[in-house]
């Protein structure tokens, strides 16, 4: 028993004194896909364990109270000082210019859409405020010669142009810019921000006129709690003291919830990009192990002739290939313990929090299991057909390769490590859903491109026949992609796969940036504005006929409400679809009307007459009535500024958000809200060249007016997605690299019959450019091939997400598929060349002498 343990492990170490050249494809692939893995989770296990152990200074408090327009009762504050500290902060958007300024021959001066916040001297309860100059918060914000203090971001000095000390207005008040904001722990947790940060103190807030019935105002309430209190009881009670309180209550564990489920998903994504990699990596550990076993046909075979049992040729190669495994996925290991040290510092200016770097043994142990499970389910197979061909058949095995399966011992171990490998995906993700679909694509893949290539091997087989009045280069050519044991399947397979992904990304990008760039510019307004009181309408409306420019404006109630019941059923109760749960997670937009508003069709019900006057009536979005599971008839309960209205759906809308009108999910009848405390916004296009004396007019006769500049959204929407593309597009590099890999490695594979075929030509008198052409002909043919597939399959995803998933309209990008087509020709012709160039380089009497 301990010989059959110790033999295969002093034939297995007295092979691999001859060196790592033919494992070199093997380690590079385990490493690669290994290490992307282990990158990806010890950078989301540095972010999370950052935002984990400062949730405190990211949420302000222990607990955080929310609430939409108006503050808290004077019972409810009560409630929140019994249990500890606690700090106010009011939110808004505001509009800010320079002290004084006055508008240039043009009309126009300097005016920026601004982020406030207003603080009490308790701010911040957890975490500091890093400023320049540095010191407290209170001392910055302090009244000095009349003036409050303004602390802002270092944006607001560049785009007014200020400098601290500066004068700086804002509503109907004027501030010295006492400092800028370098760090804000409890910022920065939302990914779509319009403008930047501008922080006052609480008591300064009522003199900018800013604070106004119905307009868009969020009151926080922070608490830090009395040490030993435990913090979800605590919020239990408070929910069972006030029932039916309009607010929003969040703990530490919610502490950043976008920004929670932002890493979340990015972390699956990229694990299933680097998973894709190993996979794809995996084709070139199989090739490796074929082309390292076929080296060694001939040892294998005497060793069979002299005796060796045939385990224990399998052991002996197995602990070869598990010395090599280990290897590879220790340097994958250590590429990713050693990437977060470099990407954090990509991202660590978007983060509230410092990340916390370190090893994560979790991350790490998940990929090396990974590389275990690629190395053994890719390896078993050439491994089993080595143990159990007979000699004779291993002699004969160059120029008639075996077609035996293994015994049925090793096919069924083989598909249960794949199923292993398909098992640790689903289990580990945080999204099983999309990680169960991710394995049904992989496998479909694999299966698709491996019948691709038995169809072009095929296909060159009957059209490769005399007659046919193919040159010699061409008849060469196709036999080669139909020969026994040609890279035909490792090339479509490997490179098919890196270069589908890229085609979908290319058509996915195209298609956004059209819709962006080309059909919203030519229909979106110049400026949204937002929290124009009731009483300042005529005033809007008189400033904006005192500018000439201004071409269309359309304007709509606006107030803020939450959807408490649903059919009467409380929503927390009800099973909401992912999709549609931000609907009844916080605050929505509402408004009324007497007619259906642009952009929206009516698909199910009827919209109600002009001069309705009965029960309370609603339209909603069809996409959110499916997801919610409602419909025609019934009905959502809205707490709306602490009152309840319970009210019917009479109709279903499809709208069309990509026009930037005004619309909103939820539009109530005539006569339910028109009493209800509420500010309109208002949309305003203009003609080009006008749109700062429009800004002008408007925000300096209502300076409690805010207005959005859509060019400026649209900016930070393209620079989101360029972000994004950016990021999957580096992610779908790796996999062509993978893919590149295993190119490599199915040329080195046939290597040897490359430099046989390339002696005898020569022998037969064909020249060294007869051969290279054949062969390049030949790679050529299956880079295009190759190509074709992988541009068909991309296209028909990029088409599925974007009309299926995206709802936009679809366009297709020809050059964008056929420069993708083009680095996929490239690749496997230069790959080709290089493995070519190498065999024309054998001598002949070499090989002939040992033949």
């Amino acid at each position: 028993m301990r010989g059959a343990l110790i033999l295969p492990w002093r034939l297995a170490l007295r092979e691999l004194r001859g060196g790592l050249r033919g494992f070199r494809i093997f380690t590079a692939c385990l490493a690669l896909g290994v290490g992307a893995i282990a990158a990806v989770g010890s950078l989301s296990a540095a972010v999370q364990t950052g935002l984990r152990e400062d949730a405190r200074k990211i949420l302000g408090g222990d607990v955080e109270v929310r609430r939409v327009h108006l503050p808290l009762s004077a019972q409810a504050v009560a409630a929140l000082e019994q249990a500890g500290i606690v700090s106010r902060t009011v939110e808004m958007r505001a509009m800010a210019s320079p002290a004084g300024a006055d508008a240039d021959g043009a009309g126009n001066s300097k005016r920026l859409l601004v982020e406030l916040k207003a603080v009490d001297d308790s701010y911040p309860l957890y975490g500091t405020i890093e400023t320049t100059p540095a010191g407290p918060v209170p001392a910055a914000l302090a009244r000095k010669d009349g003036l409050g203090g303004a602390l802002v971001d270092r944006d607001v000095l560049r785009r007014l142009g200020l400098e601290v000390g500066d004068g700086i207005d804002i509503g109907e008040a004027t501030f010295r810019i006492a400092g800028v904001i370098d760090r804000e722990p409890d910022r920065g947790t939302r990914v779509f921000i319009l403008g930047p940060r501008v922080m006052i103190a609480a008591r300064d807030l009522e003199a900018t006129g800013l604070v106004q019935l119905g307009s868009m105002i969020n009151y926080y309430y922070r608490v830090r709690l009395a040490p030993g209190t435990d913090a979800a009881s605590w919020v239990e009670e408070l929910k069972a003291a006030f029932p039916d309180a309009p607010w929003r209550i969040r703990g530490l564990s919610g502490a950043a919830p976008g920004l929670q489920r932002f890493v979340d998903r990015i972390t699956l994504y990229l694990t299933l990009v680097g998973l894709t990699a190993l996979l794809v990596g995996g084709v070139g550990v199989a090739n490796s192990v074929k082309s390292y076993l076929d080296g060694r046909t001939r040892t294998i075979a005497t060793l069979k002739c002299l005796g060796a049992p045939a385990g224990l040729v399998f052991r002996t190669y197995m602990v070869q290939i598990a010395i090599l495994a280990g290897i590879g996925i220790a340097i994958g290991l250590a590429v990713g313990a050693a990437a977060p040290l470099a990407l954090v510092k990509l991202i660590e200016a978007q983060l509230p929090v410092p990340a916390r770097v370190g090893l994560y043994a979790g991350p790490l142990l998940l990929a090396a299991a990974y590389g275990v499970l690629t190395a053994l389910a890719f390896s078993l197979w050439p491994l089993a057909r080595a143990r159990d061909v007979p000699p004779a058949a291993l002699f004969r095995d160059l120029v008639a390769p075996s077609r035996r399966l293994p015994s049925w011992t090793y096919q069924p171990a083989t598909a249960l490590l794949l199923a292993a490998l398909a098992g640790l995906a689903w289990a580990t993700a945080p999204d099983r859903r999309l990680a169960a679909w991710f394995v049904v694509a992989a496998a479909g893949s694999f299966v698709a491109f491996r019948m691709a290539a038995w169809l072009i091997a095929r296909f060159a087989a009957a059209i490769n026949r005399p007659g046919r009045g193919f040159g010699p280069r061409l008849r060469l050519a196709l036999a080669n992609l139909h020969r026994p044991g040609a890279p035909t399947g490792s090339v479509v397979l490997s490179l098919g796969l890196g270069l589908t992904v890229l085609v979908a990304i290319a058509l996915i990008q195209a298609n956004l940036e059209r819709q962006v760039e080309e059909q919203l510019p030519a229909v979106a307004p110049t400026y949204f504005f937002i929290d124009i009181q009731s009483n300042d309408i005529g005033a809007f409306d008189a400033a904006l006929d005192s500018v000439a420019g201004v071409e269309e404006v359309e304007r709509m109630p606006s107030l803020r409400g939450r959807i408490v019941r649903i059919n009467g059923v409380p929503v927390d109760q009800v099973e909401v679809t992912k999709s549609a749960a931000w609907a009844v997670n916080s605050d929505r937009g509402l408004t009324y009307a007497a007619t259906p508003p642009p952009g929206s069709r009516i698909v199910q019900g009827e919209w109600w007459p002009a001069d309705y006057s009965g029960p309370p009536l609603i339209s909603f979005g069809a996409d959110l009535a499916e997801g919610m599971g409602v419909g025609i008839g019934d009905t959502l309960t809205f707490n709306v500024l602490g009152r309840e209205i319970e009210a019917r759906i009479g109709s279903l809308r499809a709208i069309d958000w990509t026009t930037l009108g005004m619309n909103f999910t939820v539009i109530f009848a005539p006569g339910t809200l028109e009493a209800a405390p509420h500010t309109f916004i208002a949309t305003v296009r203009t003609e080009p060249g006008r749109e700062a004396a429009v800004l002008e007019a408007v925000t300096r006769r209502l300076p409690n007016v805010s207005a959005v500049r859509v060019k400026d959204a649209l900016d930070a929407v393209n620079q989101i997605l360029g972000n994004i593309g950016l990021a999957v597009n580096a992610t779908a590099v790796v996999t062509l690299i993978a893919g590149a890999l295993v190119l490599a490695g199915a040329i080195a594979a046939g290597h040897r019959r490359r430099v046989y075929d390339a002696v005898v030509l020569k022998v037969l008198g064909a020249t060294r450019r007869d051969v290279l052409g054949a062969y390049l002909v030949e790679y050529g043919c299956l880079g295009l091939a190759t190509a074709v597939i992988a541009a068909v399959l991309g296209t028909a995803v990029a088409w599925f997400v974007v009309t299926q998933i995206m709802n936009a309209p679809w366009a297709f990008f020809p050059v964008n598929v056929g420069a993708t087509a083009a680095l996929c020709l490239a690749i496997t012709v230069i790959f080709g060349f290089v493995g070519t160039w190498q065999a024309l380089g054998q001598k002949a009497a070499t090989l002939l002498r040992n033949e």
